[in-house]
């Protein structure tokens, strides 16, 4: 499946590209995958978290949990598409799968390094404006990647935002102000409304392209 390689490839793109020293980098890589294990996710594989963890557990269990339940339904909706599906779009709208992987890796990065962890986007985004790109360049650039630099992409901003995640919540919980200005529970909330309303997107957009559909993975499918 062509999102394996580039959840191989994920954890490797975002050590080159986090800011300081060596050990600053491992021990944040050795975070992030304690947390993510810690609630259930562990990228590259099947996710287990706890039913009474899902059900019951605290803001940040719901947070992170509904978090990850979306990114993987998304990267579900996105696997095994070529070229031709990720270009497809219904209708006037200028959305299509690949603009949609472009575009939410964009939101992972505004969100997650800019807003949380006060720091710059990666490549391509840091060349970016989003007073004059926001609204066009994802969806009008997108159709120039290829399917597997998409996937790659969305999936390497994916892995840095659990790394800003991790730092933020070793500092503390969802009452903290991110220096963007917004609490942490707002800015949880806001990816979750993001990923809800884009995947209910890929959703149209992969049942027009081959009749696939279904609300959730199956559980063999792994975390992004």
């Amino acid at each position: 499946m062509a999102l394996s390689a580039s959840i191989d490839q994920g954890p490797a793109v975002a050590s080159r590209r986090m800011d300081g020293s060596s050990r600053i980098s491992y021990v944040s890589i050795l975070m992030v995958a304690c947390m993510t294990s810690t609630f259930g996710f562990s990228p590259g594989q099947p996710p287990e978290w706890e039913i009474e963890r899902f059900l019951r557990g605290d803001e940040v269990d719901t947070a992170v949990i509904t978090l990850e339940r979306n990114r993987r339904t998304f990267a579900w909706k996105c696997a095994d598409v070529g070229r031709e599906g990720l270009r497809l779009r219904l209708g006037a709208s200028s959305v299509t799968l690949g603009g949609l992987l472009k575009h939410l890796a964009w939101v992972e990065e505004l969100y997650f390094q800019n807003r949380l962890a006060d720091r710059q986007s990666m490549a391509p985004f840091d060349q970016r404006d989003p007073e004059d790109d926001w609204e066009d360049w994802a969806w009008s650039t997108a159709a120039d990647d290829t399917p597997d630099e998409l996937r790659a992409l969305w999936v390497a901003t994916v892995h840095r935002s659990r790394d800003a995640l991790a730092v933020a919540l070793s500092r503390g919980g969802l009452e903290q102000t991110t220096p963007s200005g917004m609490s942490l529970r707002r800015l949880l909330a806001d990816m979750i409304e993001e990923y809800a309303r884009h995947t209910g997107h890929a959703d149209l957009l992969r049942e027009q392209f081959d009749g696939a559909t279904g609300e959730g993975p199956p559980p063999g499918f792994p975390v992004p």
